[in-house]
């Protein structure tokens, strides 16, 4: 069975009044929190299982309930999350004045010119070096390839090279169907992990 419930349909079953927030704030304060970190299971608890432990003890779901029993279970978690992510807003602030035109011309020249260039050289050297320790042939993605998050092949397996911090990125919704190889470049080379 397929079927879709449309986001109106779904507002009917939401039974909390969720907070309106001015334009872009909300993608700075995500963006605050993903440094800070202020979200994670050591902060907040580990929502997946705390909110179902609620549904158990309580055998009944209402935002008013939830609140609750949260807030007595963790009464601290709120403002803690809040301080971290505030002061990642702070540090924010500060740097977004120091931005100018000419510092987002170098910051799109790097990215374009030079990561991309040391991106590429870092999936061919690490496609090399896979491949001769298997003893056959690598090469490239071609362009059709690439779209599909292919960055080259090993023999006839497909691979996508990512930076190790790939893995924290929440905000990427692509999965990509290949074996993936992370890397992390450390003082003296690159750690590679190959999934397997």
């Amino acid at each position: 069975m397929t079927f879709t419930i449309k986001n109106e349909e779904l507002a009917e079953y939401n039974k909390s009044d969720a907070p309106q927030f001015p334009k872009y704030t909300s993608q700075l304060i995500n963006w605050a929190n993903q440094n800070a970190q202020g979200t994670r299971p050591k902060v907040v608890g580990q929502l997946s299982d705390v909110f179902p432990a609620y549904q158990k003890e309580t055998g009944a779901v209402s935002i008013e309930g939830w609140e609750n029993w949260y807030l007595n279970q963790y009464p601290h978690a709120i403002d803690e999350a809040t301080e971290k992510i505030f002061a990642q807003v702070e540090n924010l602030k500060g740097a977004i004045g120091q931005i100018d035109k000419e510092m987002v011309r170098r910051w799109v020249k790097d990215l374009v010119i030079t990561k991309t260039y040391n991106g590429l050289y870092v999936q061919e050297a690490i496609l090399a070096r896979m491949a001769e320790a298997r003893g056959i042939p690598y090469r490239m993605a071609a362009a059709a390839e690439e779209a599909q998050g292919i960055d080259g092949y090993v023999g006839d397996t497909a691979y996508s090279i990512k930076s190790s911090s790939y893995k924290t990125m929440n905000r990427l919704p692509e999965e990509i169907p290949v074996k993936m190889v992370y890397y992390t470049k450390k003082k003296t080379g690159l750690l590679i992990e190959v999934e397997e």
